[in-house]
């Protein structure tokens, strides 16, 4: 019981009573634990999704951009790529400004 609650010994007026050094490894390991668990965890599983999502592009897909941009890429090259937003309309962009792919036909329907 000593390990998670320290024992409060008799002590003399004046002397502040120490936290014990199991105490404050604990607090620091959960904390630790719950900035990865609501930060580091989402973060990264984001990020793997979007390099996942930046490496399957490919001629003939439909993307929507960051900016809000929907096109069908005609070019990819290593990090570009060139989106036709209109007929005869061409944009260079950074492969990292995909924001989703989209299913085929999407950009007819609309």
């Amino acid at each position: 019981m000593n390990l998670l609650f320290p024992v409060a010994y008799a002590q003399e007026a004046g002397q502040p009573q120490q936290p014990s050094l199991t105490y404050n490894l604990i607090l620091f390991g959960g904390m630790f634990f719950l900035f990865w668990l609501i930060l580091w965890r989402p973060q990264s599983k984001r990020a793997k999704e979007h390099r996942e999502l930046i490496s399957g592009i490919s001629k003939g897909d439909e993307v929507m951009t960051s900016g809000g941009l929907l096109g069908k890429v005609t070019k990819v090259q290593d990090d570009y790529i060139a989106i036709e937003v209109a007929d005869g309309v061409e944009l260079k962009l950074q492969k990292s400004s995909v924001a989703a792919a989209l299913p085929k036909g999407t950009i007819s329907q609309i």
